[in-house]
């Protein structure tokens, strides 16, 4: 896989980001002018106390949910002023989501749970989706086990074959919640390395939100969370 992105120019760019909650006397704010950026080949870890922001920061970066204040720049493209078709749009052709349980199709082979994506945009054929997929499958490592139903692999594998769907539509940004959460230490370690592995071959840029202090003193930069307010 090429690079996707050149090295010196950020794949997000978000800017005093807001977030509120509730309404009128029941407001709460959950961010508090958030701002970061994400480069090519890196991999960043957002780290706090649960309730603290750090899955509602995610889902504004997904496209999953909109700011109150703010702006959200990917590839160049400000895209927080999208309509809901722009923004599933974009989200699907740009980001992949890795979360703390897989959502596989439990009957599907891991090469069918990888091709959904792809089919769901339908931007190549039926021998790409499956080359690509099977390519996919190699590169976390069950390229022996393509065909295999997802109920067949172990907790380990399942998350695997959930990151190489992440992949499917070649994103530039990979936001994980949790990646290693329902995972042993040998396992977490496996899925951790091979998400780091693929950031640093196809350029990509990898978040993590983790409680994981070993995941996050492997990434390359740590944020915290607290209160709302990120800091380095």
């Amino acid at each position: 896989m090429d690079d996707l992105f050149p090295p010196d120019e950020a794949v997000l760019t978000c800017a005093h980001l807001d977030r509120f909650l509730g309404h009128e006397e029941n407001r709460v704010q959950v961010l508090d002018d958030v701002s970061l950026e994400l480069h090519p080949r890196q991999v960043y870890s957002v780290m706090g106390p649960s309730g603290c922001g750090k899955s509602t920061l995610l889902y504004l970066l997904g496209l999953l949910d909109r700011p109150d204040g703010g702006t959200i720049s990917i590839a160049g493209h400000e895209v927080s002023g999208l309509d809901d078709a722009g923004l599933s749009l974009f989200r699907n052709q740009e980001i992949g989501f890795v979360f703390q349980f897989h959502f596989l199709l439990r009957e599907f082979t891991a090469l069918e749970n990888v091709q959904i994506p792809m089919r769901r945009a339908n931007l190549i054929s039926r021998a790409e989706m499956d080359e690509r997929a099977e390519h996919l499958l190699e590169l976390v490592g069950l390229g022996d086990k393509i065909h295999r139903p997802a109920n067949h692999l172990s907790g380990g594998e399942q998350q695997r074959v959930a990151i190489a769907r992440a992949l499917a539509n070649n994103p530039r940004l990979i936001l994980a919640d949790e990646p290693t959460g329902n995972l042993d230490t040998h396992n977490s370690h496996r899925v951790f390395e091979a998400l780091q592995q693929i950031a640093r071959d196809t350029g990509l840029a990898l978040l993590v939100v983790t409680h994981n202090t070993q995941v996050a003193h492997d990434s390359d930069h740590i944020f915290f969370m607290e209160d709302g307010r990120l800091s380095a």
